[in-house]
């Protein structure tokens, strides 16, 4: 049985400019490793109008029993402004014991983890171990995540793939590695406002008709809504608007409308139609007030959830607590990631590198943290095959 180190998978895969959604060989990568240790492997292609085509990968070793799931990304977010890199962004260099390059946060080296973690227990127990341990590895989770997670988890559907428990490799660590997992996100959803008026001079208000005080009221009642005041796992869901936009490159016209758009992050004890109501509700009240037309639509990234405290989590926290002495957080804070479409098939959390540097310029991983990230995942899969 092969083994796989950590670092070395990690300098690989950064090496692969895969910024969504180009692959860049990544996939590639991992699939070779993988292979060498005994999975089945399957290279999944997707694709939709108006969306690019994603290189998605799943591999699964063993036929039977519970399946337990690493699931996380291979693409990157741009680099930005390549000047104010100190190294190669894909150079995958190690500098006084860290690791610098994109996606090494977020989240290549948790991937390269993820099979350091499987060749270990692999070559502890072979293939008599009673359950399977599969891969769900997307293209498409910095992007628009159409041709991702979702379409590989419809596609294990049609091939009667199943998946009993989910760990996914987001960076989850906020200050020191083991402090944090995530067992929730809450929901995303993004308003789009525009209200209409009628064009005209500044000079003569009485012939227009001005669309931005009609909007400006709009806006400070949307913000001014008290949505909630948290619930037991969850802060409270909060509304922030995001742009305004008149179009208007003149002083002395009065536009014909206005637009702007809004994003609510709401935690369990709302569902995104009902939001859309309600904020629908506050919307219609003014325009009829004031006899406007107004445009609203919504778009919802995903609904919130939540994955209480229980076996996965506990398994989690033992594995975390026997290699780092840590006592992690249960925390529902920050975006959304793809564990919002695994959590329809199976008990689902993330845990991962600190993230202090996802994103960012010079984003890094500590040399250290990745060799203990592939020890509590390996811990994780004893936890629980040992169930």
């Amino acid at each position: 049985m092969s083994t796989i180190d950590p670092l070395a998978l990690s300098e690989a895969l950064i090496r692969c400019p895969s910024i969504t959604p180009e692959d860049a060989g990544a996939l590639n990568v991992l699939e070779e490793a993988l292979t060498d240790i005994g999975f089945t492997c399957h290279r999944l292609s997707f694709t939709k109008v108006g969306t690019p085509d994603v290189e998605n990968l799943y591999a699964r070793i063993g036929t039977g029993g519970l399946n337990f799931c690493f699931a996380g990304h291979t693409d990157v977010v741009p680099i930005g402004d390549r000047d104010d890199w100190s190294v190669d962004p894909f150079g995958g260099q190690v500098r006084e014991g860290v690791l610098y390059g994109r996606g090494a946060s977020d989240m290549k080296c948790a991937i390269a983890c993820f099979a350091a973690a499987a060749a270990r227990f692999l070559e502890r127990h072979g293939n008599e171990f009673d359950g399977s341990i599969s891969f769900l590895i997307t293209g498409d989770e910095e992007g628009p995540a159409i041709n991702g997670t979702q379409r590989v988890l419809d596609w294990m559907g049609d091939e009667d793939e199943t998946i009993d428990a989910c760990l996914v490799g987001e960076p989850t660590s906020v200050d020191v590695l083991g402090d944090t997992i995530k067992i929730g996100r809450r929901g995303s959803m993004n308003g789009h406002l525009t209200v209409y008026g009628t064009q005209g001079h500044s000079a003569y208000p009485h012939l227009a008709d001005n669309p931005v005080p009609v909007m400006v009221k709009m806006l400070n009642a949307l913000d001014g809504e008290h949505l909630d005041d948290g619930s037991e796992h969850f802060p409270q869901s909060n509304l922030e608007i995001v742009t305004i936009d008149v179009g208007n490159p003149a002083t002395n016209v009065i536009p014909a409308k206005i637009e702007a758009s809004f994003n609510i992050r709401f935690n369990d004890g709302h569902m995104g139609v009902g939001l859309e109501q309600r904020m629908e509700q506050i919307i219609e009240a003014i325009a009829a007030e004031k006899d406007t037309r107004y445009g609203l639509e919504f778009t919802i990234s995903g609904e919130a959830f939540l994955t209480p405290p229980g076996p996965l989590t506990q398994i989690i926290e033992k594995a975390i607590k026997d290699v780092t002495g840590n006592s992690p957080e249960l925390s529902t804070s920050g975006g959304t990631s793809d564990a919002r479409f695994i959590k329809d098939y199976c008990p689902v959390a993330e845990f991962g590198l600190i993230n202090a540097t996802a994103h960012k310029v010079d984003e890094n991983a500590a040399v250290d943290d990745i060799k203990t990230l592939a020890e509590i995942y390996d811990a994780v899969l004893e936890g629980y095959f040992k169930k």
